[in-house]
C-alpha cells in the first residue's frame, strides 16, 4: 500500500488538497491535529492558546446540535480525527445511546485532565518558552 502523504507539504488554497493531506497524514502528525482552544480562565493560567486533547478532560461544545453542552471527552478517535463526549449521544430508533463524533475545533476546554505529572510540566512549559 502506497502511502500518499508528503512531509514537504506547506499548504494550498484548494479544500480539495487540505482534507487530502489531514486524511493521508501518519498517525503521529494526526495526533498533533487533535487539539483545541482552551477557555480563557486555563489560557490565562497556562499562557497557551490551545492543547491536545486527552481523555477526561471537560469541553464545552461550541458547534452544532450539542452546542452549549458541557461533559468529559470518552474517546479520542485519532485515526478519523474526531473526539466523542458523554454529554453527546445520538438515539437510534431500537433506543441505544450511541456516541457522537464531534471535531476538536468545535470544542473549548475548560478542565484538564492532569493526572500524568509529566503532561503538566509540559504545559507549564508552553508559557515560557513563548
Amino acid at each position: 500500500m502506497k502511502n500518499n502523504f508528503s512531509k514537504h507539504w506547506v499548504s494550498s488554497t484548494s479544500p480539495k488538497k487540505q482534507r487530502k493531506y489531514r486524511m493521508n497524514a501518519p498517525l503521529h502528525i494526526k495526533k498533533k491535529m487533535l487539539s483545541a482552544h482552551l477557555s480563557k480562565e486555563l489560557r490565562a493560567k497556562y499562557k497557551t492558546r490551545n492543547v491536545l486533547l486527552k481523555k477526561g478532560a471537560t469541553v464545552l461544545i461550541t458547534r452544532g446540535k450539542f452546542k452549549g453542552k458541557e461533559g468529559k471527552i470518552d474517546k479520542v478517535y485519532t485515526k478519523q480525527l474526531k473526539v466523542s463526549v458523554d454529554s453527546a449521544k445520538n438515539i437510534t430508533k431500537k433506543g441505544n445511546k450511541v456516541p457522537f463524533k464531534i471535531r476538536p475545533s468545535a470544542l473549548i476546554i475548560t478542565d484538564l485532565n492532569l493526572s500524568d505529572g509529566r503532561r503538566l510540566e509540559k504545559i507549564e512549559s508552553y508559557g515560557k518558552t513563548r
